[in-house]
Formats: structure tokens, sequence, C-alpha cells
């Protein structure tokens, strides 16, 4: 069992995954983020700032869901945030589509190399009684 404090409200809780936070907190957590998903749907163009205020929820908590992708900047938007690979300008996320394609070429590329390196894996001989321990 995995006991921790809410990093919210202070409350002990089991906590299982994610963010340390209480399910009660999490629920908050989740009602503010459909608040504000729909007042971006009813004012497209709006800046951080605003949307912060209007739905009282801290522009770095806006911030972080846009960084998770689920909320995402209109194109009208004046503004962007920056790719953590290579400082371009995105809508949402932390990598642009170039930086994206580029780790998963290299992963896949990895990949190939340690599967090309394994050893054969030698099966038992059945004809062999002898037990073996690993």
């Amino acid at each position: 069992m995995n006991v921790r404090n809410c990093r919210n409200c202070g409350r002990i809780f089991n906590y299982v995954m994610g963010p340390f936070l209480c399910p009660r907190c999490r629920e908050k957590l989740e009602e503010k983020f459909q608040i504000v998903k729909e007042y971006i749907r009813e004012h497209p163009g709006i800046t951080i700032p605003e949307v912060s205020e209007a739905c009282e929820v801290d522009p770095s908590q806006i911030r972080q869901w846009l960084r998770e992708e689920r909320l995402q900047l209109s194109e009208d938007s004046p503004i962007y945030l920056n790719c953590d690979g290579c400082g371009a300008l995105i809508r949402c996320g932390k990598y642009c589509d170039k930086c994206k394609t580029n780790t998963t070429r290299d992963l896949q590329s990895v990949l190939k190399q340690n599967v090309s390196k394994m050893p054969e894996t030698r099966r038992p001989d059945p004809t062999n009684p002898k037990m073996r321990y690993f």
C-alpha cells in the first residue's frame, strides 16, 4: 500500500498513479478542466491569463493541460508554446511534429539494432531429463 499526502489539500490517501492528488481534489481539478474547455470553445482566440481569470484556474495549470495535449490553442490564438526539442512554435504538447518524427525514427533504429544483437535462446532438449534452475 502506497499512502501519500495530497499535494493540494494535505489529506492522506492511497496513491495509485498520476499526480499526488486525493480523489476529491482530482475530481475538482477535472471539473475545472471541463469549465476551462467550455470557456475556450465559447471564446476562441482568448489568452491564457484571460481564461485563468474568468475560470479561476492557475495559468500554470492551463499550460500543463496544453503540454499534456488535453487542450489545444486555436489557429488564431496569439499564444504559442515552444517545442522542448528545437524551440519551434507549437499549439499543444511538448514537441513539434518534426521532433516527434525524429524521436520515433531514432527509437525504431535502436530497437532494430537491439533485436539483431539478441542472442539466440536455446530451447531445452526434450530428450535430456535434467532439471534446470534459473
